[in-house]
């Protein structure tokens, strides 16, 4: 099942790349996956049709100066994690919903994606939300690659950002290129014991609109972001209800799943097929 390529507009006028995946039957709910930083949208192609398959419209989409929603070089390009959140996600809840208004938002965010739901103006929409190897990035807390991250941190982006105009990760084999406000914001989180409340009471009251109902998965074997640094963001949202499912590979029967196993085929019978129930039952009016 191919999904519809289309473009959206942010509140400020930005053009998005989305693709549109349409509900087979009737619709019970609408989905939004917010993928990872530098993980391209079709990426989710897969677990997006299996969800279509299954009743729910599907949105995907970049952020600005990622993916398909890039144009151009990102020497001098505006954008920061922030602006990710609160224009493109931000906007992106309520394109999600065009095609059935009146169906249950539901959402799908893979690691940055589950982050800045925390952060988006309208995420009290949200009705339901399965986040996925979604995790603080202070680097403390990440003791499967120390040195990386502290390379990352204190020599690489402090050296190429200024040189390139941007963060030239494609090239390192590290997240992809980014905007250098991206860069820049996220070093600054990384680097604070509590992430993204750097930003101070701003970030911390966006979280405690969420009420919705959340699951966050974990692997035991992710050598990105480990089980106390998605704890640590869970904990943010002190208003919704979390469910924590911390799973290790062979409980599965798999080899590995790390940080990016849940939204491969295999994963379908084992990952897939438990969220889509979990998502239907705590939808409004789900079953």
């Amino acid at each position: 099942m191919n999904g519809e390529r289309s473009v959206a507009r942010t509140a400020d006028g930005y053009e998005l790349a989305v693709t549109r995946f349409a509900a087979q039957g009737t619709a019970r709910g609408t989905l939004l996956i917010a993928g990872a930083m530098g993980v391209r949208q079709d990426f989710y192609a897969p677990i997006a049709a299996f969800f279509a398959q299954h009743g729910l419209h599907v949105l995907t989409f970049d952020y600005r100066g990622m993916g398909y929603s890039r144009r151009g070089s990102l020497r001098g390009f505006g954008a920061d994690v922030s602006t990710w959140a609160e224009q493109d996600l931000n906007a992106m809840l309520h394109e999600a919903r065009k095609p059935a208004p009146e169906a249950p938002l539901l959402f799908l965010g893979h690691s940055l994606g589950g982050q800045i739901l925390g952060i988006a103006p309208d995420n009290a929409m949200v009705k339901a939300a399965l986040t996925v190897t979604a995790g603080s990035g202070y680097y403390k807390l990440n003791d499967r690659i120390p040195v990386q991250v502290r390379i990352l941190w204190f020599l690489a982006i402090p050296a190429l950002t200024p040189l390139f105009g941007y963060f030239p990760g494609k090239s390192l084999r590290i997240v992809g290129d980014l905007p250098r406000g991206v860069a820049w914001q996220w070093r600054r989180w990384c680097l604070h014991s509590e992430y993204l409340l750097a930003e101070g009471e701003r970030h911390r009251e966006a979280f405690l609109r969420v009420r919705a109902p959340i699951v966050g998965y974990s692997f035991a074997d992710d050598p990105l972001i480990p089980k106390p640094a998605i704890d640590q963001l869970h904990g943010f949202y002190r208003a919704a209800h979390v469910e924590r499912r911390h799973i290790a590979p062979a409980d599965l029967g798999e080899r590995r799943i790390g940080h990016f196993g849940y939204f491969t085929e295999r994963s379908r019978e084992s990952l897939w097929t438990p969220s889509l129930q979990w998502l239907l039952q705590h939808a409004p009016g789900g079953t």
